[in-house]
Formats: structure tokens, sequence, C-alpha cells
């Protein structure tokens, strides 16, 4: 009798501010756990496409993309594609993401066409041939719009990456606010799974103030791992790589092992309580 594979844990990488380092701890993260053997898929539902890019995936090869997916044209396992790091895909993206909220506003169930997919994949997923994935990261655009409504009632939990500065908390408070909704009115198994700190720089006062103000306010759902301010981070998406295929002994990269070490524990840590 062949085994039920366990489902996948599905976690939203979210935050409504731009430039926290999201879209850059999506694909890191997603690396890292593919690294340490975990069967991994990003779903990009950033208009923008970072994350494809990213991964290296050109424009020209998302002939089928998130958008097709979220109209129920194509499943997943349609959408997905092989990246460079072994045992990571990628749901890419294309700007047809920015209409698809007009196209859906007037269905009922618009908020729930990502989870649909996913309960499709999961069904597929059931049969030998079915792709099977441990981790499903989802990219979500920089703001509380029905693409991130979409991917957070679809998930499991949240993962907010947050930049050590001076308005972190603030913008901070306004995410667990939406979660807080969406986990009334259409998720209520929503969960934070962890803050990641983002962009640190041991040199700046200011930065250092922030991780002892964040721990203070969400205590032990902060992360240990604080993600570096470095420039191979930076250098990495231009040249179509995550930073661990980039330049695997740099502080960023070593960094983001860490804490794919840590989701890792806290999941089994989850399973056992």
């Amino acid at each position: 009798m062949t085994e039920t594979p366990t489902p996948p844990r599905i976690l939203v990488v979210a935050n409504q501010k731009g430039g926290v380092g999201k879209t850059t701890t999506a694909i890191n993260l997603g690396t890292a756990l593919a690294a340490v053997g975990e069967q991994v898929l990003v779903i990009d539902l950033d208009p923008q496409g970072n994350a494809s890019t990213g991964l290296g995936i050109d424009r020209k090869s998302r002939a089928v993309s998130t958008y097709d997916v979220l109209l129920g044209e194509a499943s997943l396992d349609d959408a997905a594609i092989a990246t460079a790091v072994p045992r990571l895909a990628i749901a890419p993206s294309t700007l047809d993401l920015l209409g698809v909220e007009l196209e859906i506003a007037g269905d009922k169930d618009r908020a729930f066409r990502l989870k649909r997919a996913l309960a499709e994949h999961a069904a597929a997923d059931r049969r030998p041939e079915g792709k099977h994935y441990t981790y499903i990261l989802i990219d979500c655009p920089p703001s509380l719009n029905l693409l991130t409504i979409n991917a957070l009632a679809s998930a499991n939990a949240v993962l907010v990456p947050l930049q050590c500065e001076f308005f972190a908390l603030e913008g901070l408070s306004q995410l667990l606010s939406t979660v807080e909704q969406v986990r009334k009115n259409l998720n209520p198994a929503l969960t934070i799974h962890g803050v990641v700190l983002t962009m640190y720089d041991a040199r700046n006062n200011l930065a250092t103030q922030v991780v002892a103000d964040v721990r203070r306010f969400m205590g032990d759902k902060v992360y240990e791992t604080i993600i570096p301010r470095n420039v191979r981070i930076s250098e990495a998406p231009s040249y179509g790589k995550p930073v661990l295929l980039y330049d695997l002994k740099c502080s960023g990269s070593q960094a983001y092992l860490k804490l794919a070490s840590e989701v890792i524990e806290r999941e089994r840590a989850l399973r056992a309580a």
C-alpha cells in the first residue's frame, strides 16, 4: 500500500512595505531549504516577477504563470519550472497579474483561487506520479491586495521579513492586524511562523535598537537568525542566482542556511506538540 505523502507546509513571505528583503528571503530561504534536502516550490505572486528573475527564469520561459493558475486555466504543476537549484521549483509570475484583481473581483471565491489550486495539487500529489513538495513558499507583492489575501487564505503560516529601520514596528503592526482579519474571516488556522530581521548593520546603533524593540514586542516569534546587510546578497539577483549559488561562503548565504535550520526546527516542534 502506497503511503500518503505528508501535506507540504505552506508559508507566505509577506510584508506590505517594499524593500524589506521579502523576495530575497523567499528565494534564498527556498534555496537553503532545498540545500538541506527539502522539496520546495516558490510561488511568485508579485507582478514584478522578481522571485522568478532571481531564480534565473527569463520572461520568455514563463509561458504558464501564476496568472493562469489564479484564473483556473492551468494547474500549479503546469506552471512550475525547475530551477538551477536541485529540489527547487518556481511557479513564475508575469505582468498579467496586474489585471487579475479586476478579472476575478466579482467572483464569490476570489479570495480562495490559490487555495483551490493548492487543493487540486494536493489531490494530484496523492497519485504515484504526483510531484510532492515538503515546503511551499509564496512571495507576495508589497501591498495588502487581493493577491496577498489569496496567499494568506491558503497558507499555514506567515513569515515576516522586517528591515532593521526606524518604522519597522509600525509596518509590523499593520501586517499583524491584516493577519488577524484573515484569521477571523478566511483562514482560522493561519499563524505567524516568525519574524526575520533583515539588512542588519551592526555598525548602526539604530539597527541594534530596532532588533531589541522587535524582540521585546514579538518575543520568541522573532527568529534568532538575523540576515546581515551584505553586498553579495544584493549582487546575486542580477546574475539570476540565489546568493547561495552566487557565493556560498558569504555571510548572507550562511545566514539563510541558519534560517532554514530554524524554520525546520520550528516545524518539528509544531509536529511534536
